[in-house]
């Protein structure tokens, strides 16, 4: 396994040349764990896995988290979250928002891996913000006013109509929402278990209020003023927390989901392009305390 060096221009991210997902000992992938949460974004090159072995590379990851839904299950291995628009199984243009993925469940995973199969010529790319590097450029007045606050999420505002709701009405949709998927809380600023660091927990897709230490909602210009300050609703990209991270045929992209939150690049004509996703509970607790 070699890591190879960062661009000097590049935020975060690494990538590594001859890791065999199939055959790497015990010892190389807790090397490769450690380097998601220390570097955030690792590439492995040159990978031309089947998808049950993409299946086995996310086992020895940790523990797999298959995605609630099975809209967007692959249709041999569930364990697969399918993304794209070749007319295959899964959801065509997914993730067009700032997240995290999974946050609004009580239980969060710790490691996303996305193997890309059929990749854009002209856009293609994910867009990420590092919330804990993001968190030390706050203005310290702000960082007080999140002090022992929570932060509450939900999937409500980004909920995919699914061809079964479509002669359904509304409000049985919203009232399975609401069943299947309640709101949940997490700290507004989490400890990160494998680095320490202090990570800002909220994206713009998900949040919808913030609590303070007794429950009562803060002012919603608190929350508008978080994901300004990070850069998430920065429309033109230029923000100088936002990295976006390209990728080539054969690549495989690992991503720290505690730290980062990302959001899809989808042009206004989109090209044809496929994705395979496997997300995967790491060794730690999402952050210490959780569940408590």
């Amino acid at each position: 396994m070699n890591v190879l060096p960062r661009r000097e221009d590049s935020l975060m991210g690494v990538a590594v040349a001859g890791f065999d997902a199939v055959g790497a000992p015990d010892e190389d992938y807790a090397t490769l764990r450690k380097l998601v949460h220390t570097e955030k974004i690792v590439v492995l090159k040159d990978q031309g896995l089947s998808a049950g072995q993409f299946v086995e590379m996310g086992r020895r990851l940790g523990e797999i988290e298959v995605y609630y839904q099975p809209m967007y299950h692959h249709p041999e291995h569930p364990e697969i979250f399918v993304s794209g628009n070749t007319g295959e199984a899964g959801v065509p243009q997914t993730g067009k928002f700032w997240h995290h993925d999974y946050s609004f469940m009580p239980r969060p995973f710790g490691i996303t891996v996305l193997y890309p199969q059929v990749v854009p010529q002209v856009n293609r790319g994910t867009y990420f913000i590092d919330l804990g590097r993001a968190y030390e450029g706050l203005e310290p007045e702000l960082k007080e006013r999140i002090r022992d606050t929570t932060a509450q999420h939900s999937v409500r505002r980004y909920f995919k109509i699914r061809p079964t709701d479509v002669y359904r009405p509304i409000s049985e949709v919203v009232a399975e929402v609401e069943r299947e998927t309640p709101a949940v809380s997490h700290p507004t600023v989490i400890t990160h278990p494998a680095t320490g660091e202090s990570v800002l927990y909220i994206s713009e897709a998900v949040t919808c209020r913030i609590d303070d230490a007794q429950g009562r909602a803060l002012d919603d210009g608190v929350l508008r003023e978080l994901l300004t300050a990070v850069g998430q609703l920065d429309e033109t990209f230029k923000h100088p927390n936002i990295h976006l991270q390209t990728f080539t045929q054969g690549d495989i992209l690992l991503w720290d989901n505690r730290s980062l939150v990302h959001r899809a690049l989808h042009a206004v004509k989109p090209e044809p392009t496929l994705s395979y996703r496997v997300t995967v509970h790491d060794e730690y607790d999402f952050y210490p305390g959780i569940g408590a």
